[in-house]
């Protein structure tokens, strides 16, 4: 690849709390990746929105209010509907284990939840990019 990796990340929903969100994108940055960070309260189309037009390699999504189960499978879907089948897509924040395997099902390429080392979502990234 001969630009940095590029990673969208957003906060689907009517969650108003980003610090979590921010420090993975500082850390992400800091890794050399370019990140593009949408801000509070995105709907799953608008999050797609900026994928698409940012032409991201990685779309991350981190949300605390528990509405992931809808909200995560919806982004899927609409990036699916756009023909965007290359983009490796993140979910993370306060995520019950159980609700992990149907994520996964649901085309989100992994989970992270609360302290998982940044390096390791760095190194997954770096892993398992799609394009």
């Amino acid at each position: 690849m001969n630009r940095p990796i590029r990673v969208l990340i957003a906060k689907p929903g009517l969650d108003g709390h980003d610090r979590g969100a921010k420090v993975i994108a500082r850390a992400l940055r800091d890794a050399g990746m370019e990140v593009i960070y949408t801000g509070l309260r995105q709907t799953p189309e608008q999050i797609v929105a900026a994928a698409v037009q940012e032409d991201v390699d990685v779309v991350g999504m981190s949300l605390l209010s528990g509405a992931h189960n809808y909200l995560f499978p919806k982004v899927v879907e609409l990036l699916r509907e756009q023909g965007v089948n290359d983009v490796l897509i993140l979910g993370g924040g306060i995520i019950p284990e159980e609700d992990i395997p149907g994520l996964k099902e649901a085309g989100i390429d992994e989970i992270f939840t609360p302290g998982t080392p940044i390096s390791k979502m760095i190194e997954f990234i770096k892993n398992n990019l799609k394009r």
